[in-house]
């Protein structure tokens, strides 16, 4: 899918998440690294600092270990 300039014009008015970060966050979730957990640790600090809300060492440790060890629900409904 071809994003034009336009599209991250918007996205960053709207989230004050800039292209380059965008890209960024988009290339390390590419070529299977969601099982690095450094790669994982990466993004999970990056939408921290995005969103403004902190995310604790117990609960980055609890992340890493359920998406290394497979463990996201499959469907929407098994996630609550």
């Amino acid at each position: 899918m071809d994003f034009g300039e336009n599209f991250f014009k918007k996205v960053e008015k709207k989230t004050k998440v800039n292209k380059e970060t965008i890209l960024d966050l988009a290339h390390k979730l590419q070529n299977g690294k969601m099982k690095d957990e450094k790669t994982l640790r990466e993004v999970i600090h990056t939408l921290s600092d995005m969103t403004g809300k902190s995310v604790s060492k117990e609960r980055e440790d609890k992340i890493v270990e359920t998406i290394v060890k497979d463990k996201v629900p499959k469907g929407v409904d098994k996630m609550f």
